[in-house]
């Protein structure tokens, strides 16, 4: 109950700004939860579709691939059935990277969707718990230009300590709100390793039962 009080009153001697900082924060926590659960969740259909898909490669059944990938919503599907697409025109193993490398791209944004808008949140929070203090003190020191001399020291005290109040919300906003930026981050790039990591054991596969020719095997021939 005291902390819940204590918290009241932070928030009532912040001032004004104290309400936009935490609604820029509420909107960050709720930016960086969804983004959390979409991430882990694409984490964990890739890995499972990377696992029913692997034996069909090393089996060679490519069709069987291309069906799986066309009916899996996993972010590496569309990948892998986009080279296995892209199989059915050409046996180079560039043109199956590059399909590949045009999957990627078509599902990395939605991987990075809305992160970005984690550092923007905290930087908005930061600046508006420096504007609010300086408004504070210029509230402050106009008070103080007009009160009794023997009240002006602790006038002015008083009043800096509570323009403080929005420096420091303003920061408590920001600094989880970078931390879930660099998580997510960090996140997010281990999915697209992952994912690339995945296009190149395919790439390999296919190598390997020479079902693709390289461009210095084509050149060579020629």
């Amino acid at each position: 109950m005291d902390f819940f009080q204590t918290i009241v009153r932070f928030f009532q001697e912040g001032g004004t700004f104290m309400f936009p900082i935490a609604v820029v924060l509420a909107i960050g926590l709720a930016i960086a939860i969804e983004r959390y659960i979409f991430i882990s969740f694409a984490k964990s259909v890739n890995k499972k579709a990377f696992k029913q898909m692997e034996p069909l490669l090393n089996k060679h059944d490519y069709t069987g691939v291309l069906n799986f990938a066309s009916s899996s919503k996993a972010p590496i599907s569309r990948i892998i059935g986009a080279g296995m697409a892209r199989l059915n025109n050409s046996q180079r193993r560039e043109d199956i990277e590059y399909a590949m490398e045009e999957g990627l791209m078509e599902t990395t944004p939605r991987l990075e969707k809305r992160t970005a808008y984690l550092a923007t949140l905290a930087n908005i929070s930061t600046l508006l718990g420096l504007l609010g203090t300086i408004i504070g003190l210029i509230a402050a020191f106009s008070a103080v230009a007009t009160a009794d001399p023997s009240e002006k020291a602790s006038l002015l005290s008083q009043s800096i300590s509570v323009a403080m109040n929005t420096t420091a919300f303003g920061l408590i906003a920001a600094i989880p709100l970078l931390v879930f930026h660099s998580v997510l981050q960090t996140k997010t790039t281990e999915i697209i390793d992952s994912m690339e990591m995945a296009g190149v054991k395919c790439v390999n596969a296919l190598i390997a039962r020479n079902d693709l020719n390289s461009r210095s095997r084509s050149s060579d021939d020629s």
